[in-house]
């Protein structure tokens, strides 16, 4: 039987020591686990493989999916780059304290030390306290002694940038850029199939046993970007029954949608599977050929790359992201 209808997966929760509830009050993601800090909804890293919840494969896993269908599900020149491997990690992140301050890898470093994709990602603010921020890159140039002194002397945050942070924000988080997301903040996140993460600094915590985390202080030395970066925040303009484009690189592509009617995609000339997370207002209606799927807020939903009409239809107001590999 064909792959013929946009498929939906079982969240993986994953608890963290900075992890809050807003997954589980606002986004509805149903566990009896506390401190939920992210849940995977589209994944293929090794452990961590989706399951999907809907239809006529409900059980079957993502894996097994590019397996049986292929270039039907990813596209022809996806299944050529990446074979059986799905190139993307979608997840929503609540931070109820502040993350460590980490970077990750490029793809040549992480190929040669730890037989991986590099991790480059995209950050899409949901929601966000009074007072929510966001750490990323250096507020001057440093040189990599400066950047150890600081770090050994427990002032690195004399040197980091931090932004304040509001719903609709959007960054583009590239391989080596120093960042971490701050208390109270929610948001979805687009990323290369990798959990290669260097932790450079915790904030001294400690987890339940009283340990604490491992720190990558010499890995992450010669990973650093030590430049000063100024396009990290994607600028965009709101347009409502429109597709706007906020993030354009070579491991994804993510428009922006609002959308309070009928919105008629056609994507023929994408050759790439094409995911829809709902990051905001109501739910949303994907129409086609046979089928008919419902994305509640705070849900994601992968569109083969074999259908390539849909309607998507909202009776309120909704605002949805976009991706796909161009």
């Amino acid at each position: 039987m064909s792959i013929n209808y946009p498929i939906k997966f079982d969240s993986i929760l994953k608890e963290k020591i900075w992890g809050g509830e807003k997954l589980t009050k606002m986004l509805k993601k149903n566990t009896d686990k506390k401190n939920i800090g992210e849940s995977w909804e589209i994944s293929d890293h090794e452990g961590d493989i989706s399951v999907v919840s809907n239809g006529f494969l409900k059980g079957k896993t993502l894996k097994e999916l590019i397996e049986t269908y292929k270039s039907d599900l990813v596209g022809n020149k996806v299944y050529k780059q990446f074979g059986n491997q799905f190139p993307i990690l979608i997840k929503f992140i609540d931070a109820k304290e502040p993350l460590s301050i980490q970077l990750h890898p490029n793809d040549e470093l992480a190929k040669k030390r730890h037989n991986s994709f590099g991790k480059t990602e995209m950050w899409y603010v949901m929601q966000a306290d009074k007072g929510g921020n966001l750490i990323v890159g250096f507020n001057k140039e440093v040189s990599k002694e400066e950047y150890l002194m600081h770090l050994e002397n427990k002032t690195l945050l004399d040197i980091l940038n931090l932004d304040q942070v509001d719903k609709g924000d959007i960054y583009f988080i590239s391989t080596g850029l120093v960042h971490a997301i701050g208390a109270g903040v929610l948001l979805a996140e687009i990323q290369q199939t990798s959990d290669l993460t260097y932790r450079i600094y915790d904030y001294n915590r400690k987890d339940d046993q009283g340990n604490s985390r491992d720190l990558h202080t010499e890995e992450a030395l010669d990973a650093i970007d030590y430049s000063v970066k100024n396009d990290y925040k994607t600028t965009y303009t709101k347009e409502i029954n429109n597709i706007v484009n906020t993030v354009d690189c070579k491991y994804f592509t993510t428009n922006y949608i609002a959308l309070d009617k009928v919105l008629n995609i056609n994507n023929a000339n994408k050759d790439s599977f094409v995911i829809y997370m709902c990051v905001g207002g109501d739910a949303v209606n994907f129409k086609g050929d046979g089928f008919e799927e419902v994305l509640h807020y705070g849900e994601s939903i992968l569109v083969p790359a074999k259908i390539n009409k849909l309607e998507i239809i909202s009776s309120g107001y909704s605002e949805l992201l976009e991706i796909y590999i161009s």
